[in-house]
């Protein structure tokens, strides 16, 4: 079973088929954000957590359809998880929610402000993946400390060196709490199934508040892609941040904190810091 942190509300609800399984911190708007492929809800729980300001904010992390404690009955496509996923925000809300998604998550966010644009009410897409990927930069190191593998199992090594370019005992103690453990828990079978279904209906974009965050050394997407969104999301801000990668959520916290701020902001002015 996964571990809950003492602060957080563990949630499991169906939506169709499908059994959803989330974590929830806080209380007020939501803000429901969408890890990658491969993991859970706890990388981008705790990348958000480290850096959320000190506001009125309900944080949402589900586990996507074939990860975590989430299921994938009866999916076939990318499209059938976008559409589980809508059936979950209603469920979650009575009005819509920010809502941000870091790589694949960040596809799905796409799909899922096409779909159902009343449920979002600002958009952020850090890292992320699209349909398909264009050109993309070599890997390599910005960072990488004589200690940071003593934080890891030798077997963990290898993946995290593929991960991060930013190698620290700091990024090395969050890949191995926060990434590794949901990599065990994905449905390699109902991921395969999903994912043959790959393309998502995107419409025409997204012209509510928007952030579009990019790693300057991210070759996982790149970022030409990321720029290229400005078009399909006229009232984005966007960020090529240098010294980061596709793990930009956990090499560069301050940026990521200091522009999810900035969007919230935008999005939500109203929401006012707590006393």
């Amino acid at each position: 079973m996964t571990r809950v942190p003492p602060s957080a509300t563990s949630w499991t609800g169906r939506v169709g088929a499908v059994s959803v399984h989330a974590v929830s911190h806080g209380g007020a708007l939501p803000l429901v954000a969408l890890h990658g492929a491969g993991v859970d809800h706890r990388e981008i729980e705790a990348a958000v957590e480290a850096v959320v300001p000190d506001v009125a904010l309900r944080r949402v992390y589900p586990d996507l359809p074939g990860m975590g404690r989430t299921t994938a009955d009866g999916l076939t496509s990318n499209d059938d998880v976008v559409a589980v996923l809508a059936g979950f925000l209603e469920q979650l809300a009575d009005g819509p929610v920010l809502l941000l998604g870091h790589s694949y998550g960040a596809y799905l966010a796409r799909g899922l402000a096409a779909r159902r644009p009343d449920l979002v009410l600002g958009l952020a897409l850090v890292c992320p993946l699209g349909a398909r990927t264009g050109q993309v930069p070599e890997h390599q190191v910005v960072r990488h400390d004589d200690d940071a593998h003593d934080e890891l199992a030798p077997e963990q090594r290898a993946g995290f060196d593929e991960y991060l370019v930013v190698r620290t005992c700091a990024t090395a103690r969050r890949y191995r709490d926060s990434v590794v453990p949901g990599m065990a828990l994905a449905d390699e079978d109902a991921l395969g199934r999903v994912f043959a279904g790959w393309s998502i209906d995107l419409g025409t974009g997204y012209d509510g508040p928007a952030l579009v965050v990019a790693g300057r050394r991210d070759s996982t997407v790149g970022y030409a892609d990321a720029i290229d969104l400005l078009v399909q999301c006229p009232n984005a801000t966007l960020a090529v941040v240098d010294g980061a990668g596709h793990a930009l959520v956990h090499e560069r916290p301050e940026v990521f904190g200091a522009l999810l701020r900035e969007w919230i902001d935008r999005a939500a002015p109203d929401l006012g810091r707590r006393s």
